[in-house]
């Protein structure tokens, strides 16, 4: 019988299952049945580790301690169901995210999730042996300041990302069905959290505003660059320092008749308006800036609110690789970022996220709010033995893209040809003699 070393390790990590009220939807739910139905038939010696954040237990406020465990058995009986089947064939370890900290908390999830076939780990890090290495695996927010638990285990810490959470995510769950479409939900999936306010504006603009007015504003958005340049040639020419391109549009214009006439309008509007935002725009630049410079000496916001995607984790390998020699896999998720870097010998992989990622597509000319463009980049990192040493893999799980619906025509027209790249990372391996990980 083969034994722990020959074993295979699918990972999967940052799930986000449950929450308050519109958090409750699931979108990935068939294709996560599917791919532990696909573990429950397997011919290899596999193992499941879910990596943390598997369940996002701090967007319920209705609801305290075990309670939690009820509501989600109760709203996902299918997943319970499959979890049972895949567990009673093949190993599944959890291990506690931020989100899911709670896990560690009370001894009775662990009774409870046995029930289910899994295991549920309360500590902060397991190592697992595959072939002559040993793979750490650990959430990745013990690295992240904003979500770092000091007691871990204690019921009622509350890092930063405890209140953002609590306050922002599960109101916008809450919330999110009052809107003309159902995208407030979506708060959880855009990162870094610093992009929430300008995501939110993005959102209003494009699918909240009223038509009449987002339409009209629209033609005044795009022409702000150019209106802004006429600006400033109309005050040389009022100044008469610089009258020529004044003259020659005027002129350019004038042989279009009715058809020039109103394009000249249209220009003189949108070049008064621009004129008025950039001089009011100079006294607030400099008020922007001498406030920025008052906050950073009293050290209001030492650090932003997302923590850096991969140089903490790299620092963090580095030690567990000395701590660890037999150690040469450092798999994290937390970021929602998949990803591969080699560190020392070694290779740090973040699992990514099957929450909707929304990337960010800012307008090409005008003052145009960025659009935030929906994809799925749902995967499981296969960890396996080979001859060579131990290979990463990113199986990618097939998802349908996101419907049209979720962008109006205009958010659609504006990223025509800039839809996001979502290839994996490529097959990696860390070869058997502490030699430099390549990419195949």
């Amino acid at each position: 019988m083969a034994g722990d070393d020959d074993r295979v390790y699918y990972v999967i990590s940052d799930l986000h299952i449950g929450g308050d009220e519109q958090l409750e939807e699931v979108d990935f739910l068939d294709e996560l049945l599917a791919f532990l139905q696909r573990l429950e038939r397997t011919d290899e010696n596999a193992a499941l580790v879910i990596n943390g954040d598997a369940f996002g237990l701090w967007e319920f406020t209705t609801v305290e301690g075990m309670a939690k465990f009820d509501v989600l058995e109760s709203t996902y009986p299918e997943l319970f169901a499959q979890l049972r089947a895949t567990g009673d064939q093949i190993p599944i370890t959890l291990v506690p995210g931020n989100h899911d900290h709670e896990l560690a908390a009370y001894d009775a999830y662990v009774e409870r999730f046995a029930e289910y076939n899994v295991d549920l780990v309360q500590s902060k890090s397991i190592t697992r042996p595959v072939g002559d290495h040993a793979i750490h695996f650990e959430h990745g927010h013990q690295q992240d300041p904003n979500n770092h638990i000091d007691n871990w285990g204690d019921p009622h810490v509350t890092p930063l990302g405890y209140y953002y959470n609590t306050l922002v995510t599960s109101r916008a769950g809450q919330l999110s069905n009052r809107g003309k479409y159902n995208w407030l939900k979506d708060v959880q999936a855009v990162t870094p959290t610093e992009r929430v306010p300008v995501w939110m504006l993005s959102k209003y603009f494009y699918r909240e505003m009223n038509p009449v007015l987002r339409y009209a504003l629209i033609p005044f958005l795009l022409l702000f660059n150019i209106s802004a340049v006429l600006a400033v040639l109309a005050g040389l020419d009022l100044l008469n320092i610089w009258s020529l391109p004044v003259n020659a549009t005027t002129t350019f214009l004038g042989q279009f008749g009715t058809i020039g006439t109103a394009v000249w309008f249209l220009l003189a509007i949108n070049t008064a308006v621009a004129g008025v935002l950039l001089l009011v725009a100079i006294p607030l630049s400099l008020l922007r800036r001498d406030i920025r410079k008052t906050i950073d000496r009293f050290g209001v916001f030492e650090t932003g609110l997302t923590v850096d995607a991969e140089a903490p984790y790299a620092a963090a390998a580095r030690t567990v690789f000395d701590d660890q020699p037999a150690t040469t896999i450092f798999c994290y998720g937390h970021t929602h970022r998949p990803s591969v870097q080699s560190v020392d010998g070694g290779l740090v992989v973040n699992t990514g996220t099957w929450l909707k990622r929304l990337h960010r597509r800012d307008g090409v000319i005008g003052l145009l709010p960025p659009v935030f463009y929906p994809s799925y980049q749902l995967c499981a990192v296969r960890i396996a033995p080979t001859e060579d040493g131990v290979a990463v893999e990113y199986e990618q799980i097939e998802k349908p893209t996101p419907s049209p619906d979720e962008l109006t025509l205009t958010e659609r027209l504006l990223t025509l040809g800039r839809t996001p790249d979502v290839d994996l990372p490529d097959e990696t391996v860390v070869g058997a003699d502490d030699a430099e990980p390549t990419s195949e």
